[in-house]
């Protein structure tokens, strides 16, 4: 499951022509801006898709591991004793930690030093060099931080220019990001099926050399688009408004924001999984071979990207529902708790499916089961808890709750990367139980935060 990055509201820049409606009755840079984010979530997917399957299947091997360049320093220094898919848990772990926490780094180079654009052009070639490198073994654990460096440099920096096609008054803003998510969506549904096919069907290199060439040709679509795009708003270094100023009631809205980090850092725990020991799981375990056909288990994550994105437009044309029959919806929390009763539908969903398992592989019919309902809660959780926190963000601190929001990732995936060390030790149907707990413990601190603390941190958020 993916999301798109949250924006700042920016000044219109007065070089651009408020009367362009090029692309679909927008702006053309939009479509050249979403063209660009989908290559680059297209390389991002296929990377996060095989990433896994290949350091069990092939990379940590004996035999091949010894060839991986600084692999032994960290096996002895960060990860003592681990081997085969704890060790490719941890990494994966990190790795994915890492990608949610270098873009507040990212940010950072982009209003100081660099600018956006400059930023932007570097994280892109800094990415595409990382993809490439995925084709030399030995080069493993470069390629790892030259896309982690990458997407920090990238992520957010293209987000943040689709709010400046639009002046202040422009209705079309709102659509526009919605566009720009589908150019997402569509990516993360299109990589494991392109990627994720010719990595394990004919050679793991060319599922990340894929993914470099999209990269690459994301990059060149994006310098070929300059006439259309804003240039940085402002100069490094210098702020292009006036700093705003803390005012009476930010600092308990402050508060409330930083409980809920780790309250939704334990909420994704089982979505973070897909990715990792599930996709272990899958090819171990499900039946994946109809009409002596084996399929690639990478497209379980396109099933899930499919379900993921067709349930956020679907609770939302939901609620929208309600809404409009009732005069009244649930309000944010609620529905952000109501979402972490799906999470635990969708956790059991797996855990039913490794306790009915038998002697023969896994039927679909569970699993497709788990990412419909946890789709289902996901949609519920992600998008209203990103409203949420921008929110209650005070003016001060607007653009850094954001980046406060993505901790939550950050933390999620580095307790992942720990608890898939326990997949090949734990019993499986306990191993997912322990994920529908942790959906259980986000519930009742969801509730608990509701119900006592809502009011006196959020003021007149709690009731919105």
């Amino acid at each position: 499951m993916t999301t798109a990055e949250a924006t700042p509201e920016l000044d219109f820049p007065e070089h651009l022509a408020a009367h362009d409606r090029a692309f679909l009755g927008h702006p053309k840079g939009l479509g050249f801006l979403g063209f660009v984010e989908g290559c680059e979530r297209f390389s991002y997917y296929s990377m996060q898709t095989l990433l896994t399957l290949y350091m069990v299947k092939y990379l940590l091997l004996p035999g091949q591991q010894e060839h991986v360049i600084g692999l032994a320093w960290l096996k002895t220094h960060v990860f003592p004793g681990l081997e085969g898919q704890p060790l490719a848990s941890e990494i994966f772990g990190l790795y994915t930690a890492s990608v949610y926490l270098t873009p507040i780094l990212g940010g950072i180079a982009a209003d100081l030093l660099l600018g956006r654009r400059a930023a932007l052009i570097a994280g892109g070639l800094v990415m595409s060099l990382g993809h490439f490198l995925m084709a030399f073994e030995g080069a493993f654990l470069f390629a790892l931080i030259s896309l982690v460096i990458g997407v920090g440099l990238f992520k957010g920096n293209i987000a943040s220019q689709v709010g400046e096609l639009y002046g202040p008054k422009d209705n079309r803003r709102a659509m526009a990001f919605q566009i720009f998510y589908i150019f997402i969506n569509v990516s993360v549904i299109i990589a494991p099926l392109v990627s994720g096919t010719l990595g394990e069907k004919v050679g793991w290199h060319w599922g990340f050399g894929t993914a470099g060439v999209v990269m690459v040709l994301g990059l060149l679509i994006y310098l070929y688009a300059r006439p259309w795009l804003p240039a940085d708003n402002g100069t490094p270094g210098k702020s292009a408004q006036p700093r705003a100023k803390f005012e009476p009631g930010d600092g308990p809205r402050l508060i409330a924001v930083l409980l809920l980090v780790p309250i939704m850092g334990i909420s994704l725990l089982t979505n973070q999984e897909i990715f990792n020991a599930y996709l272990v799981w899958a090819d171990q375990q499900f039946q994946l071979t109809f009409m002596d056909t084996t399929l690639p288990t990478s497209w379980m994550i396109t099933i899930d990207a499919t379900l993921s994105f067709s349930m956020l437009v679907g609770v939302a044309a939901f609620w929208a529902w309600i809404g409009a029959r009732t005069g009244k919806e649930p309000d944010d929390l609620s529905k952000m708790i109501i979402g972490c009763f799906f999470i635990v539908g969708g956790g059991l969903c797996l855990y039913i499916a490794a306790l009915t398992q038998g002697t023969g592989k896994i039927g679909l019919f569970w699993p497709v089961m788990f990412h419909l309902v946890n789709s289902i809660g996901f949609a519920h959780l992600l998008p209203v808890s990103l409203a949420l926190f921008t929110r209650l963000a005070p003016r001060a601190l607007n653009a850094s709750i954001v980046g406060i929001y993505y901790l939550s990732f950050f933390g999620a995936n580095l307790a992942v990367g720990k608890i898939g060390t326990l997949f090949e030790t734990m019993p499986t149907p306990q191993f997912w139980l322990l994920h529908v707990a942790s959906a259980v413990v986000a519930l009742i601190a969801f509730g608990g935060f509701k119900l006592f603390l809502a009011d006196r941190l959020m003021g007149e958020e709690a009731a919105d």
